[in-house]
């Protein structure tokens, strides 16, 4: 007979698809301390039931277009900073992609956002990233500029996709079908893959940008005006990266 220790490492180790039916090997067991590893187990199989449900209805507006095969859900990352580029990114997923976990990148920490950053590149069809930096964001307005990243992660995708969902938006001069979702990240499986890839690239972008300029916090702010980066600009002033357009109440 297995001890309870060997039992809860076939548990511990054991797939999540895989896991109902090793805790069904042990329903007969009458140990307290297997059952209390059946329990835990349990516990564990419905979070995971309850994740596919949700990647599930993730899935709804792809397959509101099943003639069309390459569906690239859109999202960018960086509107709001006080300094650095505005990104977005396309991403094109297999119909078959079973990928769960994916969300809005905003409710992920950061550690999931780079898992599924790799997972997302691995399994995608395509994936297109755009970015446009400050000194553009600054001539053009930043909602401009967040289209030209748009359509520039389009333009990288290897294949050309038959339908686009947009977070939110609807993108001018592109001649490809394309449907706004309010909240898309939270609702497209596509889209939320997309908002992850914009903000893993911005975020390491930002980091690297915290090297060069230090002082300003950007590798903890990204670029948002946390009351450090806004102290630090009204006593070192702005550094290259600033977006002038948005500084003004502060220096």
């Amino acid at each position: 007979m297995e001890s309870v220790s060997q039992i809860r490492d076939r548990i511990k180790i054991c797939p999540e698809e895989e896991l109902a039916k090793l805790l069904a090997e042990y329903e007969a067991d009458g140990r307290d301390g297997v059952q209390k590893l059946l329990a835990t187990g349990k516990k564990r199989l419905a979070a995971y039931e309850k994740e596919l449900a949700r990647t599930e209805e993730m899935w709804h507006y792809e397959r509101l277009y099943p003639d069309r095969e390459y569906i690239g859900g859109i999202d960018e990352v960086g509107r709001g900073p006080l300094a650095g580029p505005v990104v977005a990114a396309c991403v094109i997923l297999p119909k078959d992609c079973n990928l769960l976990y994916i969300n809005d990148s905003k409710q992920l920490t950061e550690k999931k956002r780079e898992e599924l950053y790799d997972r997302i590149l691995e399994e995608a069809v395509a994936v297109g990233i755009g970015s446009v930096s400050h000194e553009v964001i600054d001539e053009i307005n930043i909602l401009q500029a967040t289209f030209a990243a748009m359509r520039e992660a389009i333009g990288k995708l290897s294949v050309t996709p038959d339908q686009l969902l947009v977070d939110a938006v609807h993108i001018p001069g592109i001649a490809i079908p394309q449907r706004g979702i309010i909240k898309g990240d939270a609702h497209s499986i596509s889209i939320a893959a997309a908002s992850i890839v914009a903000k893993v690239t911005r975020d390491r972008y930002m980091v690297e940008m915290d090297a060069k300029y230090p002082g300003y916090g950007f590798a903890g702010n990204k670029g948002y005006g946390s009351a450090e980066h806004i102290a630090a600009l009204r006593e070192k002033g702005p550094c290259e990266i600033h977006r002038r357009s948005f500084i003004h109440a502060f220096v």
